[in-house]
């Protein structure tokens, strides 16, 4: 498999969202994360984001689904980079307020750096989470 069928099937599985069982096997051990956003600022693990990403799914529900919009791979800097838009409500237990039945459309970027093994080396998320918090209720 290329690395970057390898990222795509990560990113299908995280956006699942799978959780780290469903994502392991396409990321390379210790693999890092970087995001400059809020509700991630202590997450700096890909293993920690699949995590994240599966709780957050069960927090909106079982329903979010995501539209991707563009998908590309650098050879030379063995980098894919995925563009999309998570589409989420607010309807499960758990998250920073009772369930708020308010949706969001939230876009965001993955950039997944693939060692030589065709894995995910380090990943960096690009996301303007404010907007996606206001959105579902959960911040003024």
């Amino acid at each position: 498999m290329s690395a970057f069928e390898n990222a795509r099937k990560f990113f299908e599985a995280c956006e699942a969202p799978k959780g780290w069982a469903g994502c392991k096997e396409y990321v390379a051990d210790g693999a890092a994360l970087e995001a400059q956003c809020e509700p991630l600022v202590d997450v700096t693990t890909v293993e920690g984001y699949c995590d994240w990403m599966h709780g957050f799914g069960t927090v909106t529900s079982a329903g979010s689904t995501y539209t991707l919009h563009s998908a590309s791979y650098d050879e030379d800097s063995n980098t894919a980079i995925f563009f999309a838009t998570y589409h989420a409500k607010h309807v499960g237990e758990g998250g920073p307020v009772p369930p708020t039945n308010k949706a969001v459309d939230s876009h965001y970027v993955y950039v997944l750096n693939m060692n030589e093994d065709g894995k995910v080396a380090k990943m960096t998320k690009i996301w303007n989470a404010p907007w996606a918090m206001r959105g579902l209720g959960w911040i003024e």
